[in-house]
């Protein structure tokens, strides 16, 4: 059996046999587990602001209960990123608190795996602002058992607000192939997120013609890439491709990559596109030649509800968010929606409304979730590094078919 999902038994079984402390009846709680030390704190620093500006936007009250919200971490300083252990602490205090009606989180694909099985004894809604692995939610698309195995109940409790990687793995190569690329060395990090994301590009450049010249993984905790990128540039590829996040060396490795004169240009997917992804490989390594997907709108391109928190959110923090701010706040408000239609502190019957959403009109525009819990957004961005910053380049939407216009 699965470590995890044993945890998950043993601390249902931990709680019936010892019992919690009664539940306040006028009270319910936001939880949200993220990394909030390492190189992920600044991404998820805009996360928790995003959550927080859902619920005082809501007056700290849904319905007749109040709202309180914990900022729990997932990962340790000596780490450096989420662990594990932390990840499984997190979704057991949720767990065994009566009061804790809703689980903002994961950042990590990864930690999802640990936590999921583990919320799902309890029926504890989960919502996810920035998971993409598809592994997590679609059958027959990611390992054997999967997703099933997350589900020990069989019933449902996770969604995400965010698409998954079984739109931005293929329409990156797409793009790629429309750019005129036609040879492509692929690396990734070797985890959940990066490696997914990259066999998916992977499989698609080769059913559409696009040559992959190699596929390695990395050893993330490696301090440099030096004689890797000697071995890429021997190939001359079009197009480098990094499965992976700036917390598993993305950063790095793009500065490698300039500092050994490849041609080609780069391409990084959602788990790069921070801001201090570009700070830790160096802007001028990246300068025109650095492209990162992104699942869903930029702030600066978001309009109606979304302009309105982007507006809001640089007034009170006086900067633009990161990516991933807004997906907090839509993770946050489709918490709070399915706590004030249930009316009641009953965690199953929150987690029902929260997956027959159908038809949010939030800030990333309408949208609901499928039979999965997955959203039904189908919008993938492009942008590139110019000046040290990403700058918007054009919009690749799945349910068209075709390029939007920018």
């Amino acid at each position: 059996m699965n470590p995890w999902i044993r945890t998950a038994w043993l601390v249902a079984g931990m709680v019936v046999a010892t019992g919690c402390r009664p539940a306040d009846p006028t009270l319910v709680k936001v939880v949200s587990s993220l990394p909030r030390t390492g190189s992920a704190k600044q991404q998820s620093d805009t996360i928790v602001r995003g959550i927080r500006m859902a619920i005082e936007e809501a007056g700290g009250r849904i319905g007749p209960f109040r709202v309180e919200y914990l900022d729990l971490d997932d990962s340790t300083a000596a780490a450096g990123q989420w662990t594990s252990e932390a990840e499984a602490a997190n979704a057991r205090r949720a767990l065994q608190d009566p009061d804790v009606m809703a689980y903002i989180g994961t950042f990590n694909s990864g930690a999802a795996k640990v936590s999921m099985p583990i919320l799902n004894l309890g029926d504890l809604l989960m919502v996810s602002p920035a998971n993409t692995a598809v592994g997590l939610t679609k059958p027959g698309l990611g390992a054997p058992g999967e997703p099933e195995v997350y589900r020990p109940t069989g019933r449902f409790n996770y969604t995400r607000v965010v698409p998954a990687d079984d739109l931005q793995g293929p329409l990156s190569a797409d793009w790629a192939r429309k750019r005129g690329v036609k040879t492509v060395y692929i690396l990734d990090d070797n985890e959940v997120y990066g490696k997914g994301i990259a066999d998916l590009f992977d499989e698609r450049c080769r059913e559409i013609g696009i040559e992959v010249l190699g596929h390695d993984s990395i050893d993330a905790k490696a301090q440099e890439f030096k004689s890797l990128m000697a071995s890429v540039k021997a190939t001359n590829p079009d197009l480098v491709y990094f499965g992976g996040t700036t917390q598993s060396k993305g950063g790095q490795l793009a500065k490698d990559m300039a500092s050994a004169g490849i041609n080609g240009i780069l391409m990084v997917p959602d788990g790069c596109r921070e801001q201090v992804f570009i700070d830790s490989a160096g802007a001028a390594s990246l300068e025109g030649r650095c492209f990162v997907t992104f699942g869903g709108l930029p702030p600066e391109k978001l309009t109606g509800k979304g302009q309105a928190f982007v507006e809001k959110y640089r007034e009170k923090f006086g900067e633009l968010p990161e990516a991933y701010a807004v997906y907090g706040y839509e993770a946050t408000c489709v918490a709070l929606q399915a706590i004030r239609e249930a009316g009641i502190k009953d965690r199953r019957v929150i987690t029902d409304r929260a997956l027959a959403i159908r038809d949010f009109d939030g800030a990333l525009g309408r949208w609901g979730f499928d039979a999965n819990g997955d959203t039904t957004m189908r919008t993938l961005t492009v942008s590139v590094v110019r000046d040290g910053k990403f700058e918007f380049e054009e919009i690749l939407d799945a349910a068209a078919g075709e390029d939007a216009a920018p």
